[in-house]
């Protein structure tokens, strides 16, 4: 916190943490309209607003608290129960006494809902079901561990009336993501919330679920080490990431070994160029929006900072491009002629 009227005053530090560790998180600031297209964090007095999706190891359960910048004190105004996932879209007072949320459940379609600060709640919408037909796709969370320790998670989505010890045609839906250690990895194993309500918007890999597949949406595909070196080791990690998500699916005799893919976006889809060039673990691969050759991002990619030519054997090693003539396995290769993200533009 800096007092612009006396800068020589050293900043007050308000609170730390590391940013892999999504249960530390304290929550970010409710801001609000000042005009300009300009926004400014919401004041009360001496307190601001901390919103959250609140992370924790059984799922997500949003947050409102109320923060003194001055005692550094914080007040608990609101966090969702163990049934629904409710999410707090605004304030209606300028002290937090009244507030609107989205509310939903695995079976309640989301609304809206205002509340207030003695609990009573309110509904304001009141939309019904869109897409009855997901309500019959089965939904679990599923944790594991690699052989090394480090916790993973995936979303199991089973098509209607799978009947239990069937073995379907299996997805994997994934996006690789870097922590400096395995408690970082630990801390980020379980996302998301079991609470929320299955709706398929646009395009969606959840859509395999309803022709017979079983799904593993986000599955953990964590790569561990010093910041500085972590993608010395992709490759090997990655691998390691898909076959203990593979292993795991077989073992509760979901999927069927012989009939399992991979896929994802962006750097989802730079991991599944690597794992058909690396792995024999699956039969097709979906690859949207990647980017296999990295020596055409000289200057970095993802949190990797060394350029080509500080680490050009990397920069060749990690691109599955450079190993393309290995790829057997189908591969269907999906790319926006417009896409502008310069880690993905189109060559």
């Amino acid at each position: 916190m800096i007092d612009l009227d006396k800068p020589d005053q050293a900043p007050r530090e308000l609170w730390s943490y590391n940013t892999t560790d999504r249960y530390a998180n304290p929550g970010s600031p409710m801001e609000k309209s000042v005009g300009g297209g300009e926004r400014a964090i919401m004041l009360d007095g001496d307190n601001i607003f901390l919103q959250s999706n609140g992370p924790t190891p059984t799922g997500d359960h949003p947050f409102l608290n109320r923060f003194n910048l001055t005692s550094l004190k914080t007040e608990k105004l609101f966090r969702c129960d163990d049934d629904h996932y409710e999410v707090v879209e605004g304030l209606l007072d300028a002290h937090g006494d009244k507030f609107f949320t989205r509310r939903e459940s695995p079976t309640e379609p989301p609304n809206y809902f205002v509340r207030s600060a003695g609990g009573q709640l309110t509904a304001f919408t009141n939309f019904p079901d869109p897409q009855p037909i997901m309500r019959t796709v089965k939904k679990e969370l599923v944790t594991y561990k690699r052989p090394d320790g480090v916790e993973m998670s995936f979303t199991l989505y089973l098509p209607p009336e799978y009947k239990p010890g069937t073995r379907l045609p299996t997805v994997i839906w994934a996006y690789p993501r870097e922590y400096e250690d395995s408690a970082a990895a630990d801390a980020v194993a379980v996302t998301g919330s079991l609470k929320r309500f299955t709706e398929i918007g646009g395009y969606s890999e959840i859509f395999f679920a309803l022709n017979g597949y079983a799904v593993l949406d986000n599955a953990s595909m964590p790569i561990v080490g010093p910041r500085a070196t972590v993608n010395d080791h992709f490759v090997e990690q990655v691998v390691m990431d898909a076959k203990a998500a593979v292993d795991k699916a077989v073992a509760l005799g979901v999927a069927d070994p012989a009939r399992i893919g991979v896929g994802g976006h962006s750097y989802g889809a730079f991991m599944t160029d690597t794992l058909l060039a690396h792995c024999d673990l699956f039969k097709a691969g979906i690859a949207e929006s990647g980017a296999p050759n990295r020596t055409l991002t000289p200057f970095g990619f993802q949190n990797e900072r060394r350029t080509l030519w500080q680490a050009p054997e990397l920069y060749t090693r990690i691109s599955p491009f450079m190993f393309a003539d290995k790829v057997k396995t189908p591969l269907l290769l999906i790319h926006g002629e417009a896409d502008d993200n310069d880690g993905t533009f189109p060559r």
